[in-house]
């Protein structure tokens, strides 16, 4: 006894439906029929894109164990049903064994820092070698993508000291160096101050002297009968009278001895004589 039977296929679907036990056809979206129980719906595939993420621990060149996520993005062609549908029990179970043999065939070859290096690598190999397999099932790879590497903690813990080790070396070698550059510049300034200073006492110096000069000249024009050691006591007692003012006027200073005595002058003119005799 023969009845009509109807199912419907979802947009984006298709739908596969043997006779007998044999294949007979594709059902496309929407509503179909079949005659049961000579005709059966047996399976449906999906022609959306798929992602199957698949992580494989294995260990680099330098021996250190490390877990990597691939993912694989791949979708079904629509002239090649028939192959997706018989030719694979469990496709994603194919995909995950590709996916193992390659990454376990090209990891060991790179060291740890390599290895995050050449993901774009990594991940075109595994791209040609499913594309390469996977095409003659009726599966298109549209992308492989390494999503994560991550070696064990103790790894990456010592993979920041190394970091952090080098970039504290450089601080402290650029923080020597700005330190050098502060005590050579002090020192250039220090030595063109003291020359300057020098300069400059210098001229105050050769200044006093000519004006001590032409004061001499000019008293000794201006008042008749003076002597040369009458000009040279009145200017002894004019510079230490400036120089008692010039102590008494500091910031600090709160008293200023004075000699009494009526010879004072003459003393220290006499001491400057001897002195300068004595050279």
């Amino acid at each position: 006894m023969c009845f009509p039977c109807c199912f419907t296929i979802s947009t984006a679907e298709v739908g596969i439906i043997e006779r007998c036990g044999k294949y007979n056809r594709l059902a496309q979206p929407g509503l179909g029929c079949i005659v049961c129980p000579y005709e059966q719906l047996v399976g449906k595939l999906s022609f959306r894109v798929q992602q199957l993420d698949v992580k494989v621990e294995t260990k680099t060149l330098d021996n250190v164990f490390i877990v990597a996520v691939v993912s694989v993005q791949y979708q079904i062609l629509r002239d090649s049903v028939f192959d997706a549908f018989y030719a694979l029990t469990n496709p994603a179970q194919q995909i995950t064994a590709h996916i193992y043999d390659v990454m376990r065939s090209q990891l060991p070859t790179l060291e740890l820092d390599a290895v995050f290096e050449a993901k774009e690598d990594l991940a075109l190999a595994v791209k040609n070698a499913l594309t390469e397999v996977m095409s003659s099932y009726g599966y298109q790879i549209l992308q492989a993508l390494i999503t994560d590497l991550d070696p064990d903690q103790r790894v990456k813990n010592a993979m920041n000291e190394i970091n952090s080790s080098k970039r504290l070396k450089y601080a402290i070698a650029e923080k020597a160096e700005g330190d050098k550059i502060l005590l050579v510049k002090g020192a250039e300034a220090e030595a063109e101050s003291k020359y300057l200073s020098g300069v400059g006492v210098a001229k105050q110096r050769k200044a006093i002297i000519d004006g001590m000069r032409t004061s001499i000249a000019g008293f000794s024009e201006g008042v008749q009968g003076t002597s040369h050691k009458d000009i040279m006591d009145l200017l002894l007692l004019t510079q230490y009278f400036d120089t008692i003012q010039s102590v008494g006027g500091r910031k600090h200073c709160k008293t200023t001895f004075v000699p009494s005595s009526r010879g004072s002058g003459d003393d220290m003119r006499n001491s400057l004589i001897q002195a300068e005799a004595a050279k």
